[in-house]
């Protein structure tokens, strides 16, 4: 039996000034379905998305709900209208509690006798928060205190609460971990056998093909055609998304697992408030996976081998990068100011709010890390900042209209590009990638995992941070599973190497 159609696009097209985002796209959203939108970066799906909830205006052709013209003048309009949508990046606000991040915006609905009546908001914050089963946390706390994964739980619950007949949800379980995503799916999955709808937008190739009813392809603001759960192919999906053959698998082919002697960076008896007596060698020449569950402690030992977490007890000590592979006398890790200046570059999970300047144009990020060497006797030419930007946009092949466009205009693939040109370009022969390829296209991943085998092939030293089991054994010589703080097993690089081996020491 034909579902019906709850949103229908005709024809919309987006521009921003010269640049056609979206262009003549006619598409049904049917209750009763979960519809994936796919696409390589650029491709048009969060421009989509955006226009449907409200946070862009159509430029031309028209939507329309239940057969009626449907124009949002902002989410809010749209949430009238019954959609509501979470996006890629945070949306919300550091200094408000959960409570107030919750109903911003909202706030008039609360108010008695002219004063926000608090008591009653929190206790609506909390209903909401039941809805994922997030009974626990206090809605007094400031949103800066939660971790990453929670804010973008925050969000789930937020959108949740309003009952959308329309669930939008953009690149959000990228930020999640298994137990992140499986909640999602469950939500997503409740909503359709309610008979609401929801479009699901994702560079996780069988995360849609599991999850999803049908399939939207999307390709320079096109849509090139829609697939059925009975029709779903790999290759073929992948062929539609770049129009091009891309086939089976985009890690290293190798099982040579070898590095040089030279050790890097060593970590002895390192403990934090969440990291507990950790000890591990980085080398040269190394691509160093660590895996574990979000709350493992992974993500901490990224921020505190770039000076941004200062152990309780032990030392992080830097080695010189000696072109003979002689030993020298190593540097107590103390700041991140003494990390950058022993070449060591960091690409953080959140990137938005801790690598990139989202304000700033590409050029300017870019630079940011290489000031001192574009420095002539304390001078910077502008002409060196350009000739040094525009090598990392051609190497990367960075999409955007200039190099003074600014990085938060970008899709998720190229503010990743610039996160990686910003450490390259300047030589660090240390990295530390938190979530390398979190929110970007097969395309994008299949240029990132050929850069980190050639940065490794030319002895730049990777610590690769990742929850995505088959990138850690697709690009790993070995690998640190972490659990409850701790490195709890080692793997090294082999053919036999599974997922279900790792799971193992992890849970």
């Amino acid at each position: 039996m034909d579902k019906q159609v709850f949103l229908e696009t005709k024809q919309i097209s987006k521009k921003f000034n010269d640049v056609t985002a979206v262009n003549q796209v006619s598409m049904n959203v049917k209750l009763g379905e979960i519809r994936g939108l796919i696409g390589e970066n650029g491709s048009g799906k969060s421009t989509i998305s955006a226009m449907m909830s409200g946070l862009l205006s159509v430029t031309s052709g028209e939507m329309r709900i239940d057969g009626a013209t449907y124009r949002p003048k902002d989410t809010l309009d749209a949430r009238e209208h019954k959609i509501s949508m979470i996006v890629q990046e945070t949306g919300t606000i550091p200094e408000l509690s959960i409570a107030e991040n919750m109903f911003l915006g909202e706030e008039q609905r609360f108010v008695k006798r002219g004063f926000v009546d608090y008591k009653r908001m929190n206790q609506e914050a909390e209903r909401a928060l039941e809805l994922i089963e997030l009974r626990e946390l206090d809605v007094t706390r400031p949103m800066y205190t939660l971790g990453f994964e929670q804010r973008k739980l925050i969000e789930i619950a937020r959108a949740l609460y309003y009952d959308p007949t329309l669930f939008i949800v953009d690149e959000t379980t990228t930020a999640l971990s298994h137990e992140g995503r499986v909640l999602i799916h469950q939500i997503m999955r409740r909503l359709r056998d309610q008979n609401k709808a929801v479009l699901f937008i994702s560079h996780d190739l069988s995360e849609l093909m599991d999850v999803c009813d049908v399939l939207t392809v999307m390709r320079d603001g096109e849509l090139i055609t829609s697939i059925e759960k009975q029709d779903f192919d790999e290759n073929h999906i992948k062929q539609s998304m770049v129009g091009r053959v891309i086939e089976g698998n985009y890690y290293r082919v190798d099982y040579d697992g070898s590095y040089d002697d030279q050790v890097m960076i060593r970590v002895r008896n390192v403990s934090s408030s969440v990291l507990k007596d950790i000890q591990l060698d980085l080398h040269k020449g190394e691509i160093l996976g660590i895996g574990g569950l979000s709350g493992s402690g992974m993500h901490e030992l990224g921020k505190l081998l770039y000076g941004g977490l200062k152990p309780v007890k032990g030392e992080v000590l830097v080695y010189e990068n000696k072109e003979d592979g002689t030993s020298a006398i190593p540097r107590k890790l103390k700041s991140i100011k003494a990390a950058m200046a022993s070449g060591i570059g960091y690409v953080s999970k959140d990137r938005d709010k801790e690598t990139l300047i989202m304000e700033a144009s590409i050029k300017d990020n870019l630079v940011l890390s290489a000031l001192d060497q574009l420095s002539h006797f304390g001078l910077i030419l502008p002409g060196e900042e350009k000739r040094f930007a525009l090598r990392q946009i051609e190497g990367l092949k960075i999409k955007a209209s200039s190099m003074n466009q600014n990085v938060g205009e970008l899709s998720g693939g190229n503010k990743q590009k610039v996160s990686f040109g910003k450490w390259i370009g300047n030589h660090s022969k240390i990295l530390i990638l938190d979530s390398p390829t979190r929110g970007v296209d097969v395309g994008v991943k299949t240029t990132m995992y050929q850069l980190l085998y050639t940065l490794k092939k030319e002895g730049y030293s990777i610590l690769m941070i990742s929850e995505e089991l088959p990138e850690l054994i697709g690009m790993s010589d070995r690998i640190l599973m972490m659990k409850d703080g701790r490195i709890c097993k080692e793997f090294s690089r082999a053919e036999n190497l599974s997922e279900a081996m790792l799971i193992e020491h992890m849970i």
